[in-house]
């Protein structure tokens, strides 16, 4: 099992990016770099790339409505070739709040999108014949009668490092989980629980495991939570600095009907729990939102308490077809972050 973990920007962006550094000393496999609706990231993968030298980056994730499927097939054939072969490229929906509101893009048919970009950048990297791509949401070049005409299908002039990049889809849906099992490289799901992944998962990754091609290698998972080790409560309560963020995505990430983490909550079993947090964290009650977050909920999607729970925990997530542990790294004690990383990686192997 792998040990990932996605950059943070609490410190300001350089660094963390020298945090990394140390984390891929300690045996870090691969740093995630967000984008909502702050800084772009692939701007700060190309930083990383440039600091570190075996650690892996991903995209966690480019929304996909936000470029057009060749730029995120050149971005990610850029950032490979600046990091020497080791870039992930992590595609998710987003959401309407974000897209609609900040970008001013209509939020409209994720699952088919993200197909046929996965399809169009497999085209660009494989660099085989100039692109033609003639789909239901994507034609390139412009077909006949839109634009003015002169549209040619072209080739990329670089030569990407590899002519297949990992792609990862965070998707929680049963029909985009589907085809994120079909389909891609990796799996990004959020607010994993192992022993709940089988009743609420299962069906939609069969379902995509039998149409994957067969030369395709097994779906990788990337799962995890809140990282720390140790004896005592003052560990086992740090499983609490979740509770925000859980009341967030569950209460705040999207409107009544259209959120799809509280429906992911309401899958676990927690219907009543998630509908009081989305009325309340909507209503501008966030502290009574964030109470309301069931304590099994914090416990199971986390990683913090003492060495052998984590290594339960850890089994666990080994047992639910997770390849990439995520983990959020908080140290106690004499603990450094790389510390924290190396003890994860022995627990893990």
């Amino acid at each position: 099992m792998k040990i990932a973990t996605t950059l943070s920007y609490a410190g300001g962006f350089k660094q963390s990016a020298r945090q990394v550094n140390e984390m891929e000393q300690a045996g870090l496999d691969l740093v995630w770099v967000a984008e909502a609706y702050g800084f772009d990231s692939p701007s700060l993968m190309g930083y990383l790339a440039a600091l570190t030298e075996t650690v892996e980056i991903g995209s966690a994730i480019l929304p996909i409505y936000t470029r057009t499927p060749t730029l995120l097939a050149m971005t990610a054939a850029g950032i490979d070739a600046l990091s020497g072969g080791r870039f992930h490229l992590g595609l998710g929906a987003s959401g309407p709040q974000v897209i609609e509101g900040w970008h001013g893009v209509a939020y409209d048919v994720p699952l088919g999108r993200t197909r046929e970009i996965a399809e169009i950048c497999r085209q660009v990297w494989a660099r085989e014949a100039p692109l033609v791509h003639d789909g239901r949401h994507y034609h390139l070049p412009l077909p006949a009668g839109q634009g003015t005409g002169l549209g040619r299908a072209l080739k990329i002039i670089a030569h990407p490092v590899r002519p297949r990049i990992p792609i990862w889809v965070a998707s929680l849906g049963e029909k985009n989980v589907a085809m994120t099992a079909e389909v891609a490289e990796g799996w990004l799901p959020i607010l994993f629980i192992p022993e709940k992944a089988k009743d609420v998962w299962g069906a939609p990754l069969a379902e995509g495991t039998s149409k994957r091609d067969p030369a395709m290698d097994p779906l990788m998972v990337c799962a995890g939570g809140l990282l720390a080790i140790g004896e005592g409560e003052d560990v086992t309560r740090l499983r609490e600095l979740a509770r925000p963020m859980v009341a967030l995505y569950v209460g705040g990430m999207g409107a009544k009907g259209r959120n799809f983490y509280n429906d992911l909550a309401c899958r676990y079993g927690y219907e009543k729990e998630a509908a009081e947090i989305q009325d309340l964290y909507l209503s501008g009650k966030k502290d009574d939102a964030a109470a309301l977050v069931p304590q099994e909920l914090l416990d199971l999607t986390s990683l913090a308490g003492p060495r052998s729970w984590v290594g339960e925990r850890i089994a666990a997530m080994r047992e639910a077809g997770v390849t990439h542990l995520q983990v959020a790294p908080i140290p106690t004690g004499d603990q450094t972050v790389a510390s924290l990383v190396s003890e994860v990686k022995e627990l893990a192997e």
